[in-house]
């Protein structure tokens, strides 16, 4: 069985490398951490690669909106004629994934290979504005798994996961864009209230995002970007109320869990690439 070989960008801001890093390997991946300015450049080949993924932090500070510096530059950097955004539209061909977490959500709705990869010069039709609370968001909040065609989520129909950003909130150009988005199924995720259903409004919401959404998907369901970080829910220690869960547990005479929800995730994904090898 060929191995599995996963590519997490730093640089430039970004701040949870090592974490997706880890992730990916206890999913079972190889993995590697390289600068952007490599991967740009063309001193790291993608082709060697089978799982792309842009992690979570501040990329350039933020200072042109979430994410929105960093699509330029990949964007409008060229090797031999062929621009980054060309390449990972390629990559995407090949039936290789690309996830991006929180501002590597917003990298690739800037980039517009959310909610398309289908042509290489596709129009940014999303955007991730300014919370509705004005206010930087962190803490964990709870999510519904919608059907769709995303490698990711096969099988889970819930996720608690933490939040931390201040540009969350998913906003389209047209009501049409929406629409189009929960018709073709790429809607992977909507915020929720503890019950499990949508959440319209804040806190369990934290953010304003049109019709709930927390995650999409691209037509093929191999590339994935959420606001969540499902890489700081990793194991069943990360979750807030891991005490109290243990003792119950233990009371019912349950067996405690090793992984959290985040995990899931990954483990999803690196098996999705491993049997499609």
């Amino acid at each position: 069985m060929k191995p599995v070989r996963a590519l997490i960008i730093s640089g430039y801001g970004i701040n949870c490398e090592k974490e997706m890093a880890h992730a990916c390997k206890k999913a079972g991946a190889e993995t590697s951490i390289e600068h952007a300015n490599d991967l740009l450049s063309g001193r790291i080949e993608l082709s060697k690669y089978h799982l792309l993924a842009f992690p979570g932090g501040f990329s350039f500070a933020d200072e042109l909106g979430a994410g929105k510096a960093f699509a330029n530059r990949l964007s409008f950097s060229h090797r031999k004629g062929a621009s980054l955004k060309e390449r990972l539209h390629q990559f995407i061909s090949e039936g290789k994934c690309i996830i991006g977490i929180c501002n590597g959500f917003q990298l690739l709705v800037k980039l517009g290979l959310l909610p398309s990869f289908k042509e290489a010069d596709s129009k940014q039709e999303l955007s991730l504005a300014h919370n509705d609370s004005q206010k930087f968001e962190s803490r964990w909040v709870n999510h519904k798994v919608l059907g769709s065609p995303c490698v990711f989520t096969r099988g889970i129909d819930k996720l608690y996961l933490p939040v931390r950003h201040a540009e969350g909130k998913l906003v389209a150009r047209h009501s049409e864009v929406i629409d189009n988005l929960f018709n073709n199924k790429q809607v992977v995720l909507q915020y929720a209230d503890p019950n499990g259903n949508a959440a319209y409004t804040y806190p369990d919401n934290p953010n304003g995002s049109v019709k709930s959404i927390a995650g999409l998907c691209d037509e093929t369901g191999r590339v994935f970007g959420m606001m969540a970080h499902p890489e700081a829910a990793i194991y069943f220690t990360n979750h807030p109320h891991w005490h109290r869960l243990r003792e119950e547990a233990k009371r019912k005479s349950e067996a405690v869990p090793e992984e959290a929800d985040g995990y899931k995730i990954f483990n999803n994904g690196i098996q999705y690439l491993r049997e499609s090898l």
